[in-house]
């Protein structure tokens, strides 16, 4: 044990002193993490400026005075309703000065009441931005529900009501606040943001590097002669293989765990219970390292090594959601559930909703039969580099 401990602390050391591993292993990931979190998850309202309508309108008109009431009511930007004469109109948005032009026809009101067709005219400033497209969909929200009141006043003139009755329940209809309201909510329990997301699934790709900094010595010293070196010596074979493995085990919770916490200071992401999350890491670093062990078996030499690691990182990063979320079903969702960061992701996702140790015993399982099956393929592949 004192053997292994002194070789795995001696190679650890040596990885340390590496600088790629602390580029590829923590600040290459950090810097991904914060460009995709501006790129998908850093979308904030955008702050609208104040603008001007110039309106004109029927000065009795109590439909036409209930439409620009609600357009200078708008609670997100500021909007100042001008009174203009309808030659006006034009003029001020073609100029600037207005960032939208409405010309409500005489009429308006008893035209709406009695179901009859009736115009509304709508001019967009010059340089009109977010702020007109806005009071556009304002102007015909309003108008669609004017023209709901005039379907619930001929339906009731249809029944036979009376004509005061009639124009009561349009006039109400038409000027009703909307029965149901929409506000803006949360992610769903076990399920990640998008910025969430990043951080764990980039944890997730750069993690299949880091521990590939130890593994894949094992093919440089293989192609140096160090490695026949070290097995001519009086240990047995085993200790050279166990010592790879564990400071690589080490060296890939230890960054995993830093890319996490920065994640979560940096990105305002909360994953749940810190004691999970540490169990979660240990068991996708376990996956991570065994299959770096098959690839060194494979792989004839290190530059085949590199490729091996590079792809199997991009597209277990990608499935786990490293660029984007994915979301799949059938076949496809289950061949995702067969990757260690996409078990990783999901897991961390349940954490984040309040899961605990027995909520993730699925993705658990899961990377832990990852790690056994590729710890067994490790034994069993013949090892390429010995018989090139």
């Amino acid at each position: 044990m004192r053997a292994l401990l002194t070789m795995a602390a001696s190679d650890l050391r040596q990885r340390v002193r590496d600088r790629s591993v602390l580029i590829m292993g923590i600040l290459v990931p950090v810097a991904l993490m914060f460009v995709m979190n501006l790129v998908f998850a850093g979308g904030e309202t955008p702050e609208l400026d104040a603008v001007t309508v110039a309106a004109a309108a029927p000065a009795d008109d109590e439909l036409a005075a209930t439409l620009l009431t609600t357009l200078a009511g708008i609670e997100d930007f500021e909007v100042t309703v001008e009174d203009v004469t309808p030659e006006e109109v034009r003029p001020f948005a073609e100029s600037g000065d207005a960032a939208l032009g409405i010309l409500v026809p005489d009429g308006f009101g008893a035209a709406v009441t009695a179901g009859e067709p009736v115009t509304v005219d709508l001019v967009e400033g010059n340089g009109a931005g977010l702020e007109t497209d806005v009071l556009v969909l304002v102007v015909r929200g309003v108008t669609e529900q004017m023209t709901a009141g005039t379907v619930a006043t001929q339906a009731g003139a249809g029944l036979g009501l009376e004509e005061e009755a009639v124009g009561a329940i349009g006039q109400q209809v038409a000027q009703a606040a909307p029965a149901v309201t929409a506000v803006e909510g949360t992610t769903a329990t076990e399920q990640l943001d998008p910025a969430a997301t990043t951080v764990a699934g980039q944890a997730g790709l750069f993690l299949l590097f880091t521990v590939g900094f130890g593994v894949l010595a094992l093919v440089n010293e293989r192609e140096q002669g160090t490695l026949a070196r070290l097995r001519s010596m009086p240990m047995r074979p085993g200790l050279i293989v166990g010592a790879k493995a564990l400071s690589s085990y080490v060296l890939g919770v230890a960054a995993t765990l830093v890319l996490i916490t920065a994640g979560t200071f940096l990105f305002d992401v909360d994953f749940g219970s810190e004691a999970v999350v540490v169990v979660l890491v240990l068991c996708v670093v376990a996956a991570a390292t065994s299959l770096m062990f098959v690839v060194a078996r494979v792989a004839r030499t290190a530059e085949q090594a590199g490729v091996a690691q590079a792809i199997l990182a991009v597209v277990l990063g990608m499935a786990g959601g490293a660029f984007f979320p994915i979301a799949a079903g059938g076949l496809a969702a289950t061949l995702l559930d067969l990757n260690p960061v996409a078990a990783f992701t999901r897991a961390l996702g349940i954490t984040s909703g309040g899961g605990g140790l027995a909520d993730v015993a699925g993705p658990v399982g899961m990377m832990l039969a990852f790690a056994a099956v590729c710890a067994l393929l490790s034994r069993l592949v013949p090892d390429r580099g010995v018989t090139a």
